[in-house]
């Protein structure tokens, strides 16, 4: 596996994800309580036997970087890497990155290196687990020069997604990015039975989704980049390049979730929570790795937890309810606080006495809830302070509120910004 090499899209601003990429970039996103959104492709990557990974970012890569040099270290003699590629400028080129293809161009001679045969493309926001071993097979048996990871999906979502058909042998033979019209879907539109004769259960799905998991040989690629100004994969690449390569579709059937919209995040998160979750963080044969953290096991007493998930570090107050959330690292609850399908990403570092007493003296909440809070259908970043007795919740239903306060609504979900300070008794004013 040592001639494949992967490259992992951190995306741009991210801005279907603000506040949450206020001060950090899409891929550093906390997920699940402790992990990050990069941690799932990069593990799924080590645990398909690749360890060599580029991450290709250009907006708030501060935190991203770090987080990576403090989680993935290997030993001397493996080869492996994990390495952040920054836009940056150069002699040759002076701009950020224009597209998913710019990108992956920009950073070419990388892929140029001597050893190298294939190049994987992943997406830096996605939760999904794949064995990135049987897409190799799939492209290797089939002798194609580029294999797509395919999702079937129901044409209701199609507008969504490239939509691809294939012939027999699966090979792709049309590509159509985000089709709108009933024509353009009609083009690329599967038979059901294709699906189900090809070892999956299509369940009335009638479309076959580009999972944005690409696999290039390195020659195919470096020639497309380079010969033409393609920026964009879905909408130029693929749609060019199949009148004179081989593409070939690797069907999967799994749990996936491209998380690129704040109301996405929320439900995938509360979904992990759930009783019967649709994905599994336990998978004693794929574990999801990240930073490496020494904390202390989570503390309460008298607190009522149901289908939620408590992170690391934590300490919650007697009385306090939580239900149907994700609770952080570090998080510290007061009593008889009320937490009800919510995220709470926790906070970075413990306070200690002394800076908890000058809090005190300055009349301002410690990092964590205050004591009596409510809050409901919210999503509350890092290193927030909130004060007691504090209602944070969307009563009126209202889908979108606020630009750079520190608590705006997304998609009707409450987002409170990172190190936001909420004094007392604060609650949402009834004339948003």
């Amino acid at each position: 596996m040592t001639n494949i090499i992967t490259l992992i899209l951190g995306g741009g601003k991210g801005t279907r994800l603000f506040p949450l990429t206020k001060l950090r970039s899409k891929p550093a996103v906390p997920l699940a309580g402790k992990y990050r959104l990069i941690d799932i492709p990069i593990s799924n990557c080590l645990n398909s036997g690749l360890n060599r990974i580029y991450v290709l970012t250009q907006f708030n890569s501060v935190s991203l970087n770090r987080h990576i040099n403090q989680a993935y270290k290997f030993d001397l003699f493996g080869g492996g890497f994990v390495e952040v590629l920054a836009a940056q400028q150069t002699i040759n080129r002076s701009d950020w990155y224009q597209g998913t293809a710019d990108a992956v161009r920009q950073n070419i001679k990388r892929i140029e290196a001597p050893g190298i045969d294939y190049v994987l493309i992943l997406s830096g926001d996605q939760l999904y687990r794949m064995n990135f071993r049987e897409m190799i097979r799939t492209h290797q048996q089939s002798k194609a020069q580029v294999t797509i990871a395919a999702l079937p999906v129901d044409r209701k979502q199609a507008s969504s997604f490239g939509i691809m058909k294939a012939d027999d042998t699966g090979r792709v033979q049309s590509f159509v990015e985000k089709p709108r019209t009933s024509s353009e879907l009609q083009s690329v539109r599967t038979e059901p039975a294709w699906i189900d004769q090809h070892g999956i259960e299509s369940r009335g799905r009638d479309c076959l989704a580009s999972m944005g998991i690409y696999l290039f040989n390195r020659d195919t690629l470096v020639e497309t980049l380079t010969q033409h100004e393609y920026q964009d994969f879905g909408k130029e690449v693929f749609p060019a390049v199949l009148r004179s390569r081989h593409v070939q579709l690797h069907l999967f059937d799994g749990y996936w979730e491209d998380i690129g919209t704040i109301r996405a995040f929320y439900e995938a998160n509360l979904q992990l929570a759930s009783a019967n979750p649709p994905f599994q963080l336990i998978s004693p044969s794929a574990p999801i790795y990240s930073r490496l953290r020494f904390l202390p096991p989570s503390q309460y007493s008298r607190v009522s937890v149901s289908n939620s998930i408590v992170a690391d570090g934590c300490r919650i107050g007697e009385g306090s309810i939580i239900e149907n959330s994700v609770i952080g690292v570090r998080c510290q609850i007061g009593k008889n606080v009320v937490i009800r399908n919510s995220i709470l990403m926790g906070a970075d570092d413990f306070q200690t006495q002394e800076e908890i007493l000058a809090d005190q003296n300055a009349n301002r909440p410690s990092i964590g809830i205050g004591d009596a809070s409510i809050i409901e259908g919210t999503i509350v970043d890092k290193n927030c302070r909130i004060g007691a007795g504090a209602r944070i919740r969307n009563p009126q239903n209202i889908q979108d509120y606020g630009e750079e306060e520190d608590v705006i609504i997304r998609d009707g979900i409450v987002v409170v910004s990172k190190e936001a300070v909420l004094p007392p008794g604060w609650f949402m004013p009834a004339s948003v």
